[in-house]
């Protein structure tokens, strides 16, 4: 695997590093070797936080863990990202879609279903068509954390979603 490993208010000493290769290293038996790992260290306060990102053919696999000490929070992130492959590769094995990312021995590996999904409500609604800000006044109304609408000047649906610190974010397909 290469790590592409970068701090923001945080220098990146070799110990992080050396910590960074031996735990997420743990994870180099379910990859291929060509795989990029990027893994951001940051700092806010008392907030030690990593976030690990994996592109792969068509999808992302991203966790991210803060605590009050890095160390403790690349520990937690590593148990993050190897449940969330154990997943994958069982909609994987479940879809028969490619593997290339993957070892073939972990592919291969016999599964426990450790967590089926299973959808347990279904909605449906008409969408009047609005602007962002409309949007995020009716997701505050509803006390949802997203909202899904028709975007009034482009016709297409968009996801307004709370973030962090009462600010909002906005999805727009691209296609």
């Amino acid at each position: 695997m290469r790590y592409i490993i970068s701090g923001k208010n945080i220098d990146v000493t070799e110990g992080l590093k050396s910590a960074i290769y031996d735990k997420i290293g743990k994870l180099e038996k379910y990859f291929a070797p060509d795989t990029e790992i990027h893994v951001t260290l940051s700092v806010e306060k008392e907030r030690q936080k990593i976030e690990v990102t994996i592109p792969m053919k068509g999808n992302i696999v991203r966790a991210e863990q803060v605590s009050s000490d890095m160390y403790v929070s690349i520990d937690l992130v590593e148990e993050i990202i190897e449940r969330q492959l154990r997943k994958y590769k069982n909609k994987l094995l479940e879809q028969k879609q490619a593997a290339v990312n993957f070892n073939m021995s972990f592919v291969e590996e016999e599964t426990t279903d450790e967590e089926e999904i299973k959808i347990i409500r279904s909605k449906k609604f008409a969408m009047k068509p609005m602007d962002a800000e409309e949007a995020c006044i009716q997701m505050e109304l509803l006390g949802h954390s997203f909202f899904v609408f028709r975007n009034a000047e482009t016709d297409e649906v968009n996801v307004v979603y709370k973030r962090k610190a009462n600010t909002y974010g906005l999805i727009e397909p691209e296609f």
